[in-house]
């Protein structure tokens, strides 16, 4: 599963990684941010497959402006 990871500026493009690049990452952090282009369908996905895993996992949408359209998806995952 492919997933956009947020843009580090409004302009920039959002760079794609797999789920397994995630999972290998956890050792070091646990706070994952991907970008509004993500549907929620595929991090509700990403959810599951990490809560089958037995991590528990949170998501939310963190506003960086006042457009409605001006979010991203934070996700927690805790071993």
């Amino acid at each position: 599963m492919k997933l956009k990871l947020a843009r580090t500026t409004l302009k920039a493009k959002p760079k794609i990684v797999e789920i397994t690049k995630i999972e290998e990452e956890l050792a070091d952090k646990s706070i994952f941010y991907f970008d509004k282009d993500n549907s929620h369908k595929e991090l509700k996905a990403v959810i599951e497959y990490f809560e089958e895993k037995g991590y528990s996992v949170y998501m939310r949408e963190v506003k960086y402006g006042l457009d409605e359209n001006e979010y991203i998806y934070e996700v927690h995952i805790i071993a």
